[in-house]
């Protein structure tokens, strides 16, 4: 039989795009659980990045570039505002030393502030370039940067605001978490691996290949169950065994990820989506079955996002018509 190839390869697209758009409709068509109950206005200057959460303060950071903003968690007023932070990225808190972090990409530094009063105690120069992902580890007291343009991770010792190492790292590093038990996880973007920082040895201790997945961004953890969750912008979840790094599932998501969250007490995966306007909810049925609950319509662009895990309430920046806002989901 004769076979033109050239149509071959055009039904192919088609049925690529039209199984990608079913993909989509489903998601979207199903109930995620969730509801956006309210929008806050947010004024101001400045694109922004990560948010974190005090919930002892009830306070949520949000990255705006040049400076932080500190919004009532409750209120959404203004509560504070760090400022002198050029390229801000991440915002990493300590509750036990009452210190927060911030990772300045434009000027290699950190800039260390109170969380108890929102005022700057000093900035820390460090040797990576380009600190974007922060997290504290609790245990050793240490604060992990992960350097974009040095593929690399600045180790700092917290209570005294100071570098005390690096870990090298085989790619350009995401987001990163912490499992409090020994152990600092981040995804490398540009090699789709998942790594794991022995905290004691002061180096990488595991590889993990997250193939099919592309450009892996948003990392979260069930610290419970051992299992990691790496949001792919090819609209992939990849769920890992966060002791052996056996793959465990795969799940769909929307399109241009940016960030994950986990949700310990409803077994909840969540992943914000740029570009499908979205927040897509995966129900962690076991350790090892997950299926997806349904997706939440937020608003183009809001790829990053916070989880209160006190009020389950999820917080979702976006550009709107009127200026930015932080999207406000909670559980129906």
């Amino acid at each position: 039989m004769k076979i033109d190839f050239r149509q071959a390869l055009i039904r192919a697209g088609i049925a690529a795009v039209a199984s990608s758009s079913l993909i989509g409709a489903t998601l979207a068509a199903a109930d995620s659980g969730y509801a956006v109950i309210e929008k806050w206005p947010v004024a101001g200057e400045g694109k922004w990045d990560y948010l974190a959460i005090d919930a002892a303060h009830r306070h949520l950071f949000l990255s705006r570039a040049t400076h932080v903003q500190v919004l009532d968690l409750d209120t959404g007023k203004l509560a504070g505002d760090i400022a002198n932070t050029p390229g801000v990225h991440g915002i990493a808190l300590a509750a036990d030393l009452h210190r927060g972090f911030a990772s300045n990409g434009k000027a290699d530094s950190i800039t260390v502030f109170d969380l108890d009063t929102l005022a700057t105690v000093g900035e820390v120069k460090i040797s990576g370039r380009d600190p974007d992902a922060i997290v504290y580890d609790a245990p050793s007291k240490r604060v992990y940067a992960f350097n974009g343009h040095s593929n690399d991770a600045t180790v700092i010792d917290a209570a005294a605001a100071r570098e005390i190492g690096s870990v090298a790292l085989p790619g350009k590093p995401e987001f990163a978490v912490s499992d409090g038990q020994g152990h600092v996880f981040v995804n490398i973007e540009d090699k789709a691996l998942l790594v794991q920082i022995d905290v004691a040895k002061g180096a990488v201790s595991a590889s993990w290949p997250l193939a099919p997945c592309v450009e892996p961004t948003g990392l979260a953890l069930d610290v419970a169950r051992h299992r990691l969750f790496s949001a792919c912008r090819n609209q992939k979840l990849i769920v890992t065994d966060a002791e052996s790094g056996k793959r465990v599932a795969e799940l769909p998501i929307g399109k241009h990820v940016d960030a994950a969250a986990f949700d310990a007490a409803t077994g909840l995966v969540f992943s914000s989506n740029g570009v499908s306007a979205d927040v897509t909810v995966i129900k962690a049925e076991t350790a090892d079955r997950y299926s997806v609950q349904g997706s939440l319509a937020t608003a183009p662009g809001a790829k990053t996002m916070a989880f209160d895990p006190a009020t389950h309430r999820l917080y979702v920046p976006a550009l709107t018509a009127s200026g930015l806002q932080v999207l406000i989901a909670a559980p129906k």
